[in-house]
């Protein structure tokens, strides 16, 4: 049996797990093999799960340089309201950490105004903190919702990182609730698109992802676990 690193991530899959499990019904996913992946000293567990009602959840932690850097990545693609799609990620490398909330335009027609209001907030409160930027432009730059939290620093500023990511995860959920319904096939073609564009084209994780497990891996582990669309 593969022995487990240890990861010290800021345990925000279980925050929302358990946000979303005082409201939901969550089935876990079998995905077999792939909940745990491991070469060239980084190792990837994932954890794929349907919520009823709502969508679908991802957990992702990823070890790795002898516990020099760390990774934590929650997805929320929810198909039964009109709200965005949900990314919050945490990366520890050597010390420095970097914290983001993305929201990404994926609705049919409900426009989340509250939720904005709510993460400028969150941003404007963390203004001392230094903003993060990959340097680069994506494919997915103009569907990326200006309000997503981008923040980075040292273990100084960790506690306001971390309480930022539980925040930006909370007032999502809460949107999500009062969020108009919508047609569920829709929204996971919206979704789909997404995921598969994202597989096609690239990211930071998805190319880590397909670098070090190759395409057919990293393909089943961006769709079907991830995003739930496949």
């Amino acid at each position: 049996m593969m022995e487990k690193k240890k990861i010290n991530t800021p345990g925000f899959g279980a925050y929302v797990f358990q946000l979303l499990s005082e409201k939901y019904t969550i089935n876990e996913c079998d995905i077999g093999e792939d909940a745990l992946l491991s070469k060239k000293g980084i190792e990837l567990r994932t954890e794929s799960y349907d919520v009823q009602g709502l969508g679908h959840l991802c957990i992702m932690r990823m070890a790795g340089l002898g516990g020099l850097m760390g990774m934590e990545t929650i997805v929320l693609s929810v198909t039964e309201k009109d709200v965005p799609l949900f990314n919050l990620d945490w990366l520890a490398v050597f010390g420095k950490e970097v914290q983001i909330a993305e929201l990404y335009d994926v609705q049919i027609e409900f426009q989340p105004d509250w939720l904005q209001k709510k993460y400028e907030m969150i941003k404007d409160r963390d203004a001392g903190i230094a903003d993060y930027t990959s340097g680069k432009e994506h494919w997915y730059d103009d569907i990326r919702y200006s309000c997503t939290y981008e923040k980075t620093g040292r273990k100084t500023v960790s506690a306001k990182l971390h309480r930022a990511g539980r925040d930006c995860a909370r007032v999502y959920l809460a949107q999500a609730a009062k969020a108009p319904d919508c047609d569920p096939a829709v929204k996971m073609d919206k979704i789909r698109d997404f995921a598969e564009r994202l597989y096609a084209e690239g990211g930071p994780a998805v190319d880590m992802i397909t670098s070090l497990f190759g395409e057919e891996t990293a393909k089943r582990v961006i769709l079907r676990h991830m995003y739930g669309v496949e």
